[in-house]
């Protein structure tokens, strides 16, 4: 039997971040626990936090399940990862910065030139192009697990859109509005001040033309996306306006706002669409999404686009095994966070050890998302196995595999009362004129007994996250 690091409880003492949650959870009785919960899940509701699931039938919008018993980190903990992940996310830019210039990792042999260059999400538009400050990915979610006391990895690196940070800042919401006692009794660093970050960020890589105080919105594919609400909650807590693609147009050298005061210019681009989406003119002719001539604007410096356009390559699953090499090679230092080893299937020597060992082993598609696409072999039927091992076999460049992690476990509430659980943190580091991240994160949560995959669409909920002021 695998042994879990409990972050609560060590050798049945209480670790220290949890010791004013013991009594909390003790004095709280199952009747009260069941009304919070029901309390919290119509907040969520009248709020409107949901996310869409398809390909399900019925109602593809559900309520992410939240669960109350929060996750507590130290100061020191946090400090460590903090440095981490800042490093990491300077690491990861200079790379970006380099493959679309001179490439001198390529040159000097540190990554293979197919993986960057015949990667899909290489974009040959922006080659030779330097985004404003030099900075390609602005906003970087790093999802991490523990597997002990002090063993943090990183299990990889989201560089494009990454999502969740509206739950991030309405768990914590939920949590002061239901337990303002707790909140009382324990000094918790605040997360609310992410939307005014976000927002300095953005404004802090306007683009070369713009002469005065930035114009800025978050660019949205509407309302069926399964991410729509948090597009909508940033726009409102920013201040900004949410558009969609047919509410800008290009002319004369600028993108435009249709607004009911006339056009307005647009200086900066939050955009949560795709590159392929984003300018029928440049990439997919069919899409409705995007603004026609609006790459032709950016590689001119006429508005910035955040993330920009071609940040996909630096989080690419078969990439991410080089990013210890990229911070090593760009800025000279070791990695403070480590990896987790992974073989690639494109290397046949690795997939030979793979296709041996699939049983054992977390099997994914290099551009895979959202837990689609991947086998958790412990867990899995002869049967699925079987089935990713021909598909391994048909195209090996296409799938990594990693162990499977004894990822850590919190307290959860259950049907029962009280249980451990499985959970990773997605931090969110934003990149502009400097690097700033809120102490915090997206806590993750593995519902049913048992089960390593956190993510939402496949059953995972919520927790708010706690770090400890000193």
């Amino acid at each position: 039997m695998t042994n879990y690091f409990n972050e609560m409880y060590d050798a049945g003492k209480v670790r220290e971040p949890y010791a004013r949650l013991e009594g909390w959870t003790k004095d709280m009785p199952a009747e009260l626990r069941q009304m919070k919960q029901a309390e919290a899940e119509a907040l969520f509701r009248r709020i409107g936090i949901t996310f869409a699931v398809y390909g399900e039938g019925g109602d593809p919008d559900r309520l992410i399940p939240f669960d109350m018993f929060p996750r507590v980190f130290t100061q020191l903990e946090w400090r460590r990862l903090e440095r981490g992940i800042k490093q990491r996310a300077r690491a990861l830019n200079a790379f970006l910065l380099d493959v679309y210039g001179r490439g001198e990792i390529v040159r000097a042999g540190k990554i293979p030139a197919k993986l960057v260059y015949q990667n899909e999400a290489f974009e040959r538009a922006v080659t030779g192009f330097t985004p404003p400050r030099g900075i390609y990915s602005h906003i970087v979610g790093i999802d991490l697990v523990r597997t002990g006391p002090d063993d943090f990895y990183v299990l990889e690196d989201n560089c494009r859109t990454p999502s969740g940070v509206s739950y991030m800042l309405e768990n914590r919401e939920i949590m002061m509005r239901m337990f303002p006692q707790i909140f009382r009794e324990n000094r918790i660093e605040p997360v609310d001040g992410y939307a005014d970050a976000l927002r300095r960020t953005l404004a802090s890589v306007a683009p070369a033309k713009c002469d005065r105080e930035p114009t800025i919105a978050i660019l949205t594919p509407g309302h069926f996306n399964s991410a729509y609400y948090e597009h909508s909650f940033l726009a409102d807590l920013m201040g900004v306006e949410l558009v969609e693609g047919a509410d800008l147009f290009v002319e004369g050298g600028f993108v435009w706002m249709r607004t009911t005061e006339g056009p307005k210019k647009l200086d900066v681009i939050y955009r949560r669409i795709d590159d392929a989406f984003l300018d029928p003119l440049c990439f997919r002719p069919d899409s409705m999404l995007g603004v026609p001539g609006l790459m032709d604007v950016y590689r001119s410096g006429g508005v910035s686009i955040c993330s920009a356009p071609g940040a996909g390559v630096a989080d690419d699953k078969a990439v991410y095994t080089f990013v210890p090499e990229m911070v090593r090679f760009y800025l000279g230092e070791e990695p403070i966070l480590q990896n987790v080893p992974t073989w690639q299937c494109a290397k046949a020597d690795e997939c030979k050890y793979v296709l041996e060992n699939l049983g054992d082993l977390v099997v994914k598609e290099v551009h895979g998302s959202g837990g689609y696409g991947m086998l958790v072999g412990p867990k899995s039927t002869k049967e699925q196995i079987e089935t990713f091992r021909a598909k391994i076999t048909e195209d090996p460049d296409n799938y990594i595999a990693q162990p499977t992690l004894a990822l850590s476990t919190t307290p959860t509430f259950v049907e029962e009362g009280i249980a451990p659980r499985h959970v990773d943190l997605r931090p969110y580091c934003l990149v502009g004129e400097k690097i700033e991240l809120v102490p915090g994160g997206l806590t993750r949560v593995a519902l049913t007994e048992g089960s390593l995959v956190v993510n939402s669409s496949q059953g995972g909920g919520v927790k708010d996250t706690w770090v400890l002021a000193e």
